[in-house]
């Protein structure tokens, strides 16, 4: 697989992402490239310190949904394995901050998901050829 060629700009905007997000309620990335965003609070699995995330999402009801992609990469990101070995965690969705429990989505649940998700952000599809790991589909359901 070719290097990625990483971009300086892009790097510094994913870096402060996050808090241009919680200071204005979303206002300010709660929409990247036309798709919605969230940020994911997960607790270090081995640090204990959080680590917040930004997301795309979809609803299923109630539900927020996420995708563990990483672009496709073999492995799973840090924080989906965080998540799993906590899964209380805290979501700010635009200006709502709530605390929230992830699990990952059955095998039943998991197809209608990801069409949803595919539909909202196809390379999902793309990522998920590029990969021999099944790439997990997360459910967020508010506390």
């Amino acid at each position: 697989m070719a290097a990625v060629t990483r971009n300086w700009a892009v790097e510094q905007f994913w870096r402060i992402h996050p808090w241009l997000y919680r200071v204005s309620g979303g206002r300010i990335g709660g929409r990247v490239n036309g798709m919605p965003v969230l940020l994911l609070t997960t607790t270090g699995r081995r640090s204990g310190q959080s680590r917040t995330t930004p997301l795309i999402y979809g609803r299923d009801g109630d539900r927020y949904v996420v995708v563990a992609s990483r672009g496709g990469a073999p492995a799973h990101p840090a924080w989906y394995d965080n998540l799993v070995a906590q899964p209380e965690i805290s979501v700010q969705v635009m200006a709502d901050r709530f605390r929230a429990r992830a699990r990952t989505a059955s095998p039943v649940e998991k197809p209608a998901l990801w069409k949803k998700m595919a539909a909202i952000w196809p390379p999902y599809e793309e990522y998920q050829q590029r990969t021999t790991r099944e790439i997990p589909v997360v459910i967020i359901e508010r506390i």
